[in-house]
């Protein structure tokens, strides 16, 4: 039996369906609720609808029709289903913030946070066609891994060495900050260490496999081997040593040790990760005092509850209030949580849509991480499957920490929503990773031509087989 087109695009001769139809059905159906939405929170907080709601409606349609011209164009195969994901991810996240800068209205604050996000959308959108114009063929890019692993450092390393009055937010040592404008360089260095980890992994992936003992059914890898992932801890530590973030270094650690599972499928590397950064963590409670108010926090939010474990405190008071079906949009409290519109913009959807609805938001990044992961799982050339594993590893991995820190699960960490908080850089940077994964889905779901040149032999599958 032959298998079909969907779960088998690499056969010769078979017809992928492009389905870009689909995905502008999507599309219309992303755009209509974020304008719904919208008009629930005018009518709900002023009793009637914006004027600048049309507009509004207008712009995100144009911006997302944009994206999907130049989808059907350059990337014709690409999964139908990444792009609505993030539209819809977007749209909530625009609602959300619009009403809380309705809320801001009333106490006197600021108010135009939805149209600079806006601003910030269009930017991304920008990026991620700029990504699909630029980069035709994602193998490419490790053609360019060392290059982007030295910038990926770097922009690791800036915030650092900056004075704390530029980097410095909330205790963490982040960010640039001049004049007006502010930058989170760690979310585009993300990308550039992911790309870096791909390569070289496809380089290296046959010696890391090697195994020189099994202990208790593990087959640990050599002690010559361990240079990568001790690298990959080390950069870690500096992070949360010079920085003060246990977020951006559980993030980046993270992304290496599942890739070199990945790339291995030697459970023992991921046990190594573990233990690894729970020494790491270890330390860093000790030495650090960020790090360390952090986690006490965590631990008992509700004995700092009138210092610095009130965010945490009226986080939880909103997800109760919440319950299972919301308050309602415009209908809650959220203002009442201190920057709900960035780091808690999850307890603000808890609470005005409910248990329902935040499982609903964690649905569409399930679908996003989902579809990447079987994007990985059918591209045919060993780089693209590591690299779209990867990315779409790295939205689950941040989306975990952010929402386990805001429900209590981990302690409260620096990272962001990705496409649903407030903020430029992380919106931004989000949108060039789905550029990257749709052009991988592109090349995955492409049909193989009858007349292609065979693999070459750094694609060919190996395996190391004991005699």
């Amino acid at each position: 039996m032959t298998a079909g087109p969907l779960t088998d695009p690499r056969g010769v001769g078979t017809a992928t369906p492009k389905r870009r139809g689909t995905e502008l059905a999507l599309l219309g159906f992303a755009v209509l609720i974020t304008v719904v939405a919208q008009c629930i929170v005018d009518i709900t907080v002023n009793d009637a609808v914006s004027p600048q709601l049309a507009e509004f409606g207008i712009w995100i349609s144009a911006l997302w029709g944009g994206a999907h011209l130049v989808v059907r164009r350059w990337a014709p195969y690409a999964d139908p289903l990444l792009l609505p994901a993030v539209a819809l991810l977007v749209g909530l996240g625009l609602a959300m913030i619009h009403r809380l800068d309705l809320a801001a209205a009333r106490s006197g604050g600021s108010t135009n946070s939805a149209t600079v996000q806006l601003t910030w959308v269009t930017l991304g959108v920008g990026l991620f066609i700029a990504v699909l114009l630029t980069v035709r063929d994602h193998r490419v890019l490790s053609r360019f891994a060392y290059t982007l692993a030295l910038a990926g450092l770097l922009l690791l390393a800036i915030p650092a060495v900056l004075p704390a009055s530029i980097s410095e937010v909330n205790g963490s040592k982040l960010w640039i900050r001049l004049g007006g404008f502010s930058i989170q360089p760690g979310e585009f260095a993300k990308i550039c260490l992911i790309i870096f980890f791909a390569a070289y992994l496809v380089d290296k992936r046959d010696v890391l496999a090697l195994a020189s003992r099994r202990v208790a059914g593990l087959e640990l890898p050599r002690g010559r081997d361990l240079g990568p992932v001790l690298v990959a801890w080390v950069l870690s530590i500096l992070i949360m040593v010079f920085e003060s973030d246990l977020g951006s270094s559980l993030l980046v650690f993270g992304i290496f040790v599942v890739m070199l599972y990945v790339a291995t499928e030697r459970a023992s590397w991921l046990l190594i990760g573990v233990g690894l950064f729970a020494a790491s963590a270890v330390l860093a409670y000790e030495v650090i005092a960020h790090v360390r108010v952090r986690v006490d926090v965590w631990l008992d939010p509700f004995a700092y509850r009138n210092g610095s474990g009130y965010q945490n405190v009226q986080a939880l008071f909103g997800l109760g209030t919440g319950g299972i079906f919301g308050t309602g949009l415009g209908a809650g409290r959220p203002d009442m949580v201190p920057i709900a519109k960035s780091d808690f913009i999850s307890s603000a959807i808890g609470e005005e849509l409910g248990l329902f609805g935040l499982v609903a938001v964690l649905v569409l990044y399930l679908i996003l991480v989902e579809r990447g992961l079987r994007t990985s799982l059918v591209v045919r050339d060993a780089f693209g499957k590591l690299l779209a594993a990867g990315l779409a590893f790295a939205v689950a991995w941040q989306v975990f920490i952010i929402v386990g820190g805001v429900t209590g699960l981990l302690p409260l960490t620096g990272l962001t929503t990705p496409f649903l908080a407030y903020g430029g850089s992380s919106l931004v940077a989000n949108f060039a990773l789905v550029a990257i994964l749709i052009r991988i889905s592109d090349a995955a779901r492409r049909p193989a031509s009858p007349h292609a040149a065979p693999p070459r032999l750094g694609d060919a599958p190996t395996e190391v087989v004991k005699t």
